[in-house]
């Protein structure tokens, strides 16, 4: 009898303390207030070097303070708690897009949008919808337009003039370095057949008559552009907020500007400091050719102003190396399969090298633009220049080069021997006719075989970091995200993939849209995962992309139901549903 009480007592004991042991627990978990918002009831990918996957998050303010089961999770609930059920979804780190125009992108959600017209008779109705809706604008202006739908690749401005004769227009192609311009647009800007190409410049002629066709590539398109009315800093202040609306809808909750104007810095930091920016931004400051000690004396001062901080800095420099595969613009190692030239940089390689190793001594970062495989290996080659002549920043180097579409074979191992970020947009990459049958054609199928190489430039340890270059594509990861995964276009071309070797895990996609893309802004100690500590951008998903059953295919259909910035909810579907 006395051994049973003594069992009763130990027992008891036991109890009482497990007991006490999860009051403690919860109480400590408390320690800094209740917890705010619980989503739960979901497949969290949380982004970590081990991708590691859970079922439910807490966060208390703007951090992440609990990942794990939703038993776990939810006990730390309490009245005044939100509680979102994921419906079994997905639930992710808030996507960052490593490489965007973000005012521009806001700016052109109220200009002609072609992006997803595939036919000539598509791009006549909407240039001419939008006219006929908008009489009072002085100009006609779009972008988005690609050069398959047209015969020989290229549109005309008879095309033009017969859709807008009234007033002059320019619409950009959907990389943005070709536009289109109407007969009006060209005499107001005095081209004519005599007037000479500018330098890095095309103005394409009638080679029969030798006439304008209203065609401009790359600088010569500011000819016209210059006389295009700018829009006031208001109006990028109101584009700006149209960018973070677009943001939250589609899950992106970072987003880093590929190449600005310093006042582009300031509308940033005013909205920041108005507490209007509802996404993180990294911006990188626009150059123009070769740098010096004098322009990097003059954009010093910036660097420092907007320093290090969770929501709005700057710290990158934007090199404009060459142009794009279908103009004929990118620089290639060889001659174009249908020209007899092979582009040229926009840059000296001497200059080149120079300009690398002035701002790395000084500690920017450096994006390069390099599309064709020569102005790839010259990148590399400036960034190798820069390691050997100059000592490493205390916080490291972190250089990048943005789009890389073709890569000669030697130097697919460079990006991770240098530590090269490799800044990509899978979507450029889509094998839709309307994207890539042009650029095929120019580069012939062996370069063509390389095209957004990211698993052979993994494979060789260099860094991914993935981006839209919104307005140029759809803001919308998921679309870059099924593109790197399947290697097809949304409605599935070709069966099995596009050069499907190159095809990459959908882990390893979702890193480069998260965890990596915030290493490549420096940024991997406040964000990009879902663990303890961190800020609390997440993004609960339409359905379970890890599920066994999930078809790849569908990544394309998946849509963001919810968009937590911050630690609030921002954006809500009416798929989600909360209690």
């Amino acid at each position: 009898m006395a051994a049973r009480l003594t069992t009763f007592v130990v027992v008891g004991i036991v109890a009482a303390t497990l007991i006490a042991g999860l009051i403690v627990g919860a109480q400590r978990d408390d320690v800094d207030g209740p917890i705010d918002l619980i989503i739960h009831n979901g497949s969290v990918y949380t982004a970590d070097a081990a991708g590691t996957m859970a079922e439910a998050i807490a966060v208390r303010g703007n951090q992440i303070v609990r990942v794990g089961s939703d038993r776990d999770v939810l006990r730390l609930r309490r009245p005044q708690t939100e509680v979102i059920d994921a419906r079994d979804a997905a639930i992710v780190p808030g996507f960052n897009d490593a490489h965007a125009h973000f005012i521009g992108g806001g700016l052109a959600l109220d200009k002609i949008n072609l992006l997803d017209a595939r036919s000539i008779e598509e791009i006549q109705h909407r240039i001419r919808e939008w006219a006929t809706a908008n009489p009072d604008q002085p100009w006609v202006l779009g972008r988005g337009w690609y050069y398959e739908p047209f015969p020989g690749g290229l549109p005309t401005r008879q095309m033009l003039d017969a859709l807008v004769p009234d007033r002059p227009a320019r619409i950009i192609s959907y990389d943005g370095h070709t536009a289109w311009v109407n007969t009006r647009a060209l005499r107001l800007a005095g081209i004519t057949r005599r007037t000479p190409n500018p330098v890095n410049g095309v103005i394409v002629k009638d080679p029969r008559t030798g006439e304008p066709t209203g065609v401009l590539k790359e600088a010569a398109m500011a000819l016209v552009g210059r006389l295009v009315p700018a829009p006031s800093r208001e109006d990028r202040a109101r584009a700006l907020r149209a960018a973070v609306s677009e943001a939250q809808r589609l899950g992106v909750t970072s987003v880093q500007v590929a190449g600005g104007t310093v006042e582009d810095l300031e509308i940033y930091d005013e909205a920041a400091r108005a507490r209007e920016l509802g996404v993180r931004l990294y911006a990188a400051v626009s150059t123009s050719g070769a740098l010096d000690e004098a322009f990097l004396d003059k954009v010093e001062p910036v660097r420092q102003k907007y320093a290090d901080g969770a929501l709005f800095k700057a710290g990158a420099l934007k090199i404009m190396l060459d142009g794009v595969i279908e103009a004929h613009t990118a620089a290639m190692l060889g001659p174009y399969a249908n020209r007899n030239d092979a582009g040229a940089p926009n840059i000296a390689p001497d200059d080149l090298n120079r300009s690398v190793r002035l701002a790395d001594a000084r500690g920017w970062q450096i994006m390069t633009h390099a599309i064709g495989d020569r102005a790839v290996r010259m990148a590399l080659d400036a960034y190798a220049h820069a390691v050997r002549s100059n000592r490493a920043p205390q916080r490291g180097r972190r250089h990048r080069i943005e789009h890389i579409e073709t890569v000669d074979p030697v130097d697919m191992s460079r990006f991770g021997a240098l530590g090269v970020i490799a800044s990509m947009q899978p979507f450029h990459g889509t094998p839709s006719p309307s994207q890539i049958d042009v650029w095929t054609r120019n580069i012939g199928e062996d370069r063509a075989s390389r095209g957004w190489p990211y698993r052979s430039i993994a494979a060789g340890r260099g860094p991914l970091a993935f981006g839209s270059d919104w307005p140029v594509v759809s803001l919308n990861p998921m679309l870059g995200l099924h593109t790197a995964v399947t290697r097809t276009s949304p409605d599935g071309v070709p069966e099995g993939g596009w050069h499907p070797e190159q095809k990459i895990t959908l882990k390893a996609a979702l890193n480069a849209y998260t965890s990596a893309a915030a290493w490549a802004s420096f940024d991997e100690q406040r964000k990009g995962t879902l663990t303890p500590g961190m800020l609390a951008d997440i993004v609960v998903l339409s359905d379970d992309i890890f599920s066994a059953k999930a078809d790849p295919a569908a990544l394309a259909a998946t849509r963001a139901v919810i968009t937590v910035f911050d630690g609030k909810v921002v954006y809500r579907r009416d798929r989600a549903r909360t209690n």
